[in-house]
């Protein structure tokens, strides 16, 4: 019972530790202090070491010498890489819901994407509400392989900090190309689906770049 009720514990610092770092709340740089997460999320030293090591695995925590364990921080090459790999993926993810989608699936997207016009000036509600849209588009696909490579990108994602949903302009442009990536689903078109979801990606990492160079000529200035 006691091992049973360690693993529990685990897992829970390791859920909480995880949502913290995708949430933001734990920025990219940030020392991860194992005394400090356990007296955090009300639990002992060990699976707060134990959650530590876990995310250390999946690269969403690294150690850094003099400095210890820290939140992972993607150099310009791993966020390229990271945005190339994302646009392969959720191109075929639209292909695919373009062929299985059912009724209901594709109600559920056309809802979420309406939503958008309602928060659209909130960019950390832009940023929710684009995470379940994405969702949606991965559900309807309908591959539970391609669903969990998509969802550990979204987990890389996080290391990257801020949304590109808080660029002036970018909110509209999103929009417009998720509308573009519906119609293209709804009329059961895999070709122009994947197309629409690969150019939204393609214009998604213009902007990240944009905040990348946008926060490098900051931290010059100061």
């Amino acid at each position: 019972m006691e091992n049973s009720s360690q693993i529990s514990r685990s897992e829970a610092a390791y859920q909480k530790l995880k949502e913290a770092i995708k949430k933001g709340s734990m920025a990219p740089g940030m020392r991860v202090r194992e005394v400090e997460i356990a007296e955090r999320f009300g639990i002992s030293r060990t699976p707060a070491r134990e959650a530590i090591r876990r995310l250390e695995s999946e690269g969403l925590i690294s150690f850094v010498p003099h400095n210890g364990a820290v939140v992972s921080k993607l150099d310009h090459q791993q966020t390229m890489e990271l945005y190339d790999m994302r646009e392969v993926l959720e191109g075929t993810a639209a292909s695919f819901a373009a062929r299985h989608a059912s009724t209901a699936e594709l109600e559920e997207l056309e809802d979420l994407i309406a939503s958008e016009t309602e928060v659209a000036e909130d960019p950390d509600q832009l940023a929710n509400l684009n995470r379940l849209i994405h969702s949606a588009i991965y559900r309807a696909a309908h591959n539970r392989f391609l669903e969990k490579s998509l969802l550990g990108l979204r987990d890389s994602m996080a290391l990257l900090g801020g949304t590109t949903l808080a660029i002036e302009g970018r909110c509209t442009a999103a929009h417009q190309e998720h509308l573009a990536i519906l119609d293209a689903i709804r009329a059961r078109d895999e070709v122009r689906a994947e197309q629409a979801a690969r150019a939204h990606i393609r214009n998604a990492q213009r902007m990240r770049l944009k905040l990348m160079r946008q926060d490098l000529v900051l931290g010059e200035e100061e």
